[in-house]
């Protein structure tokens, strides 16, 4: 029976209405996982008709790559020309593979464009994520609460099996990306208001430092219960130049904690409400915290359904958001992301629904998540309004990282179909310097003590 179109006999459309559990289907044997699954715990096999190949295997770059080097052009299928393009004149030929949110993007931004590409399913692990994540099978597990994630073989995807939206979303957060991933000049980038040609850009260097992510296995439970840490400074534009902060993510906690540092009051303030939906300093309302990356953050707001799987057109292999070299402005045009830079393939995705909790409160009270199967990676988000419409789609630029072995979603971008805005974050382009995924290393901000308030004092009074 396809996974895919078929869940204990039930058509895939029912399954994505009713949102079954997937794990009464006998299928949580571990020895399956590199055979006739993938590592993650996707599906090897082509689809059905062939559109979407075999799964290959985790990506090398050609011989010759090291970091500094352009990904793209050591990308072993570099070159390649679109299948077709999807825009305003054609979408409704191609709806029932992309999300609402690809839909009203399309129709509402002028001159958007998908092209797509062929598929290439080139998303590994090593073998120590590999075999963490088998060993998780019966034994990783979520609090009582039903959120946080209580214990797992680290660093492996938790649940390869999921039976919910929040084992789910745990696979996507606990996703190999080495120790850190060291931006050493990014650009945080909002598009103008109407009418204006004034963009926010806000230059930056970022560390995001993950305690349980070196090489070999660890139970969760022997660590410190960190998700992530992450330290960032501004340094333009004139009104953020100097700012600073370090921001904790808990496994077990809700919110986060955060320490800031304001250069004109010369001081670190905790910060206990910047997080979930509070607007990020500096960009016009159109950042919240719980954005970057697709998600971010801790789970706790929401309730978590786990749908099923698509086949959508999602961002893959889409090397023009890290292209270091290239001009920014060149990239990120008025309306959107240059398509030119922006590759879509179809693959299968998981689709994941979340509702703000009764009793709760989130600006957006209604999200579509969709992870790909083969690296847990979110892909693709749809927010929804108070009034059920859409309001903000995201999506999130895979690529093979060679450093690591893996595929990650860093770059994104973010469009407010509401106001005709986007944000561009987490990305390399027109930066000069690449974004470095680090599998070893013993930087003082690979330490707990880094991201202190006497640190962040200490650092920023330099």
């Amino acid at each position: 029976m396809n996974r895919l179109n078929m869940r204990a006999g039930r058509p895939l459309a029912l399954v994505l209405a009713l949102g079954v559990s997937f794990a009464a289907h006998g299928a949580e044997d571990p020895s399956r996982l590199g055979k006739d699954l993938t590592p993650a715990g996707g599906e090897k096999a082509a689809s059905k008709d062939g559109s979407i190949p075999a799964w290959g295997g985790k990506e090398t770059p050609a011989a010759g790559w090291a970091y500094g080097k352009n990904r793209g052009a050591a990308w072993a299928h570099k070159g390649e020309k679109p299948l077709f393009s999807i825009d305003a004149g054609n979408v409704a030929k191609y709806a029932d593979k992309l999300t609402p949110g690809q839909v009203a993007t399309i129709k509402q931004v002028k001159g958007y464009r998908m092209d797509v590409y062929p598929t290439h399913r080139n998303c590994g692990v090593p073998d120590f994520v590999a075999d963490n994540t088998r060993k998780n099978v019966g034994f990783a597990k979520l609090g009582d609460d039903g959120w946080s994630l209580k214990e797992a073989n680290v660093p492996g995807y938790p649940f390869p099996f999921p039976e919910n939206g929040a084992q789910a979303m745990w696979n996507a957060k606990m996703r190999y990306r080495g120790v850190a991933v060291e931006y050493k000049n990014s650009i945080t980038a909002v598009s103008p208001r109407k009418g204006s040609d004034e963009w926010i850009k806000a230059s930056n260097e970022q560390t995001f430092f993950f305690p349980w992510g070196a090489k070999g296995s660890k139970p969760l439970s022997k660590l410190p219960d960190v998700e992530y840490y992450t330290y960032l400074l501004y340094n333009t534009p004139t009104a953020l130049a100097g700012q600073a902060f370090t921001l904790t993510t808990f496994l077990d906690q809700p919110g986060s904690e955060t320490f800031y540092y304001f250069t004109g009051q010369r001081r670190v303030r905790r910060m206990p409400t910047y997080a979930y939906d509070a607007p990020q300093i500096g960009f016009e309302n159109q950042y919240t915290l719980d954005e970057p990356a697709v998600f971010n953050g801790t789970l706790d707001r929401f309730d978590w359904k786990l749908l099923g799987k698509k086949e959508i057109y999602v961002p893959y292999n889409s090397f023009g958001e890290y292209d270091f070299d290239a001009k920014f402005d060149d990239i990120a045009q008025a309306g959107s992301v240059n398509p030119s830079h922006r590759r879509y393939e179809l693959h299968r995705v998981w689709v994941v629904e979340a509702t703000v909790k009764s009793g709760a409160r989130h600006v957006a009270p209604k999200r579509s998540f969709y992870l790909d199967e083969d690296s847990w990676n979110l892909v693709a988000a749809d927010d929804y309004d108070a009034q059920g419409k859409i309001w903000k789609h995201r999506e999130g630029y895979l690529i093979p990282v060679y450093e690591t072995g893996t595929c990650d979603v860093a770059g994104f971008a973010q469009y407010n179909l509401s106001e005709g805005r986007y944000v561009f974050d987490l990305h390399a382009a027109g930066t000069g310097k690449d974004i470095q995924w680090v599998t070893e290393g013993n930087s003082p901000r690979y330490k707990s003590a880094f991201y202190t308030s006497d640190n962040l004092r200490a650092i920023s009074d330099r």
